[in-house]
Order: structure tokens, then C-alpha cells, then sequence
């Protein structure tokens, strides 16, 4: 094995959220299939059209999942059918959550679903690039603290491997908010994104 040394270093980086992504489902339950899957893609047309008039763009609406599965009952018989339909609906405007859903549940009425909801940086880039430096860094020192405890001096770099992951946005608040006499409006706070890089560097000795 060559001489050297190998040390781990990690850097993190944080920015801001600057889009939000809505996870909506759709469902409807009938006694047949061809009733279920109807209902269901009317109302998810209704559901498009109320998010593209609040301004979503339709290239920011796109399908997650489409089911349908029989419903049993107690005698394990069919008693009818459910379908539904999950969208993924992306947008920029942070603030926008509560009008987006009450558009959807106006669309779909009790048919609707939120299943999910998250917050993100849509270029992570530059986080990447920040918390990449931070790791390299971190691991050079460590490197040079080591080598002269060692009595040697760092060499030229052997091998480099990385591991990228990223931390869960923090908690969002929720919280109601009263509109023009209209339906009161959930209101959602965005966190932020953080993006971390662990960096194994092998250096040779000098």
C-alpha cells in the first residue's frame, strides 16, 4: 500500500427556498371502472384549468401516479371501484399556497387530496459548488494538522471520492388566513434547503 494519508472532510451550505412543489391527488369511488376513471378525469381537467387560471403554467403540472383498484366488502366481494389520479404542481410564488388550494378544492370539492408539500432550491448549483470548497477545506487542514504530527509534508493528491446529500427543509408553519370574505386561506412559511458534501481525499506523502 502506498504511504500517505487519508482524511474526510465536510462542508454545508444553506440558501433560502425559492420553490414549492404540491403533491395533489384526485380520487373518486363508483360501483363500476369506466364511472370511476371518468369522474376522476373530469375533475382533474377542473383541477388544471383552476391552477392555470392562478397563474401555474401547464408545463408545471404534470402526472405522478394514476390507479385503479378494486374497492372489497366485508365478504371480500367487490363492492365498487376507486381511481385517482396524483399530480405534481410546481411553483415560484411562495406565498401562493393557500389560493392554489383552495383552487384545487373548489375544482374537486371533497375529491381532492394534498398528500405532500415541499419547499426547494431549484438550482442547486451553487450550494453544491459552496459546501464542495467548505469540505475540500475542511479536509486540508485536517491533512496538514495530521502530516506535521506525523513529522511529514503533504504530497500531491492520490484519489478524491464524494458523497452528497441534502437536509430536509426545516419546519414550515401553517397557519390560517381570512381573504376577501372568501375561504380562509392556509398560509405556509418556506425554510430553507441544505445541501451537504463529504470529501475523502487521499494525499501522498512530499
Amino acid at each position: 500500500m502506498d504511504s500517505g494519508i487519508t482524511v474526510t472532510g465536510t462542508g454545508q451550505a444553506t440558501a433560502p427556498a425559492d420553490v414549492l412543489r404540491l403533491n395533489l391527488s384526485v380520487g373518486h369511488d363508483a360501483a363500476d371502472v369506466a364511472a370511476a376513471v371518468a369522474q376522476v378525469a373530469e375533475r382533474t381537467d377542473a383541477v388544471n384549468a383552476a391552477l392555470r387560471a392562478q397563474g401555474v403554467a401547464e408545463t408545471d403540472i404534470y402526472t405522478s401516479s394514476v390507479n385503479v383498484y378494486p374497492q372489497y366488502a366485508d365478504s371480500m366481494s367487490v363492492a365498487g371501484y376507486r381511481a385517482s389520479h396524483s399530480m405534481i404542481v410546481t411553483t415560484k410564488d411562495l406565498t401562493g399556497f393557500g389560493r392554489l388550494l383552495n383552487a384545487a378544492v373548489d375544482a374537486a370539492g371533497n375529491n381532492l387530496g394534498l398528500d405532500h408539500l415541499q419547499f426547494d432550491v431549484e438550482d442547486k448549483r451553487a450550494l453544491m459548488d459552496r459546501a464542495r470548497e467548505l469540505a475540500f477545506a475542511q479536509a486540508r487542514k485536517k491533512a496538514d494538522q495530521l502530516a506535521t504530527l506525523a513529522g511529514q509534508s503533504i504530497g500531491s493528491i492520490a484519489a478524491v471520492s464524494e458523497t452528497y446529500g441534502h437536509a430536509p427543509i426545516r419546519e414550515m408553519l401553517l397557519s390560517a388566513k381570512a381573504g376577501d370574505g372568501s375561504a380562509p386561506e392556509l398560509s405556509v412559511t418556506p425554510g430553507e434547503q441544505t445541501i451537504e458534501i463529504s470529501l475523502e481525499i487521499r494525499w501522498s506523502w512530499a
